[in-house]
């Protein structure tokens, strides 16, 4: 698997991990514990979406070399690569996005998202929360000052099966944390590749060593002995049964076969696992949909090195064909499923890229401009919302913010981005400062 930098030269391996612990230790028990039960209430029972997968482009994708071609522009403005017409007529991406462009009438993308955050701490925590940061912030910071998007959704919602509510694969953005919602509604990290041929979520199996009639035996040995310490002692305000609570949580999800059906990626066809296509990304996006099949609510696919300061073009080759391959393959499969009514597909990063293409043949941070890509749930297909300026140096025409963005995660998975949440402390906190949606979008 690739470990992208990004111009601050951190590694997301630095991130935050909070997957399960081993069964035979206390890991999975404490992860449990600080997890609980999500609440429910603030939701909304006309909600489009059921599940959201987000894909998290980490660093910064250029929009010229996406869904915002400028052909028109100066040569040291347009790029390199040439604009390819899509099933839309009138409407344009670049050339390496062959697959997303035939089938364009499926999903939106919103050109005119803008906002000041033009480094990479300050501006992952703006989109990836739909809050500014409070105070400035270096351009490799980690913040966390308002629950990420999916720790609110797990906050709200709860999974079936067993299964926590809310995933992030292969690791945490920087901001896809809770802050004051607490740990219990942190991401479930699946770091490892689904691509090996020997992938197995780490922990969520019992252990070779513990076979299952030697499990089921430690499960009701351990149920009868807690009833024996318990005899004629009071139920409210007990830890053992909260404890016990945890432990039954654990089991569940070790031994429920949903759960363990969703992880089991290799009971996947070869041509299915092809068309996603046999890389670290695209076996992650299949393992997404099948979250998502299994009743997650909330799953980020964080993809890395989209920070191009130089040579973007030489990466961008490379990278853009099996990239389009496999979101498009995503699109599409959840449609086959009759998953994508219920479920919102989202592609984004921090900021855009660069009007003019510097010194090393690349585009820097620039957050007067991006593209977002929204599917499914109700989402009007081949739906352009907004545009730039000719040369792409800002949004103006139906200019949004992160706000309306994330207001409109939240409304379609319903979600009232207007309530208020409070902090341990009993500050209140709106979810979102401005519950203004896209309402091109909300179908």
């Amino acid at each position: 698997m690739s470990l992208y930098h990004n111009c601050e030269g951190t590694t997301r391996r630095n991130c935050l991990k909070l997957g399960l612990g081993g069964i035979v230790g206390s890991g999975l028990v404490d992860m449990l514990r600080l997890r609980g039960r999500a609440a429910s209430e603030g939701s909304s029972s006309s909600a489009k979406a059921k599940s959201c997968i987000l894909i998290w482009l980490d660093g910064g994708p250029t929009h010229y070399e996406t869904f915002d071609p400028k052909p028109d522009a100066p040569a040291e403005i347009r790029g390199e690569f040439d604009p390819i017409d899509t099933k839309i007529p009138g409407v344009q991406f670049s050339q390496h996005l062959k697959r997303l462009s035939a089938i364009a009438d499926k999903f939106s993308v919103i050109r005119s998202i803008r906002h000041n955050h033009g480094n990479h701490g300050a501006g992952n925590h703006y989109m990836m929360t739909g809050a500014p940061t409070r105070i400035p912030v270096g351009c490799g910071a980690f913040v966390s000052f308002h629950p990420s998007l999916g720790s609110v959704t797990a906050f709200h919602r709860k999974s079936n099966n067993g299964l926590p509510p809310y995933f992030t694969i292969p690791r945490m953005s920087r901001s896809g944390g809770p802050n004051f919602l607490g740990a219990k509604h942190a991401p479930f990290v699946v770091a490892d590749d689904p691509n090996r041929k020997d992938f197995r979520v780490r922990d969520v199996a019992l252990p070779k060593a513990l076979a299952e009639d030697r499990f089921t035996s430690r499960k009701e040995l351990r149920n009868l002995v807690d009833r024996m310490a318990r005899i004629n002692e009071p139920a409210a305000g007990d830890p053992v049964r909260s404890l016990d609570e945890y432990y039954r949580q654990g089991y569940d999800l070790i031994s429920s076969k949903e759960a363990q059906l969703a992880f089991d990626i290799h009971s996947e066809s070869d041509e299915v696992r092809e068309s996603y296509g046999r890389n670290s990304f695209g076996q992650r996006a299949l393992l997404g949909r099948r979250l998502v099949e299994a009743g997650v609510p909330f799953v980020t696919l964080y993809e890395g090195g989209w920070d191009h300061h130089r040579q973007l073009f030489d990466a961008l080759n490379k990278r853009l064909p099996s990239w389009d391959t496999t979101v498009a393959t995503l699109i599409e499969d959840l449609e086959l499923r009759g998953l994508l009514e219920s479920t919102l597909v989202v592609v984004l990063g921090e900021f855009g890229r660069t009007p003019k293409i510097n010194s090393d043949a690349g585009r820097d941070h620039w957050s007067n401009a991006m593209s977002v890509l929204m599917a499914g749930a109700g989402t009007p297909g081949g739906t352009i919302v907004g545009a730039t300026d000719p040369r792409g140096y800002a949004a103006v025409e139906r200019v949004l913010s992160p706000e309306n963005f994330a207001s409109t995660i939240y409304r379609k998975l319903g979600i009232d981005p207007d309530r208020i949440l409070y902090t341990p402390q009993g500050r209140p906190v709106h979810i979102v400062s401005d519950p203004t949606p896209i309402d091109e979008l909300m179908g």
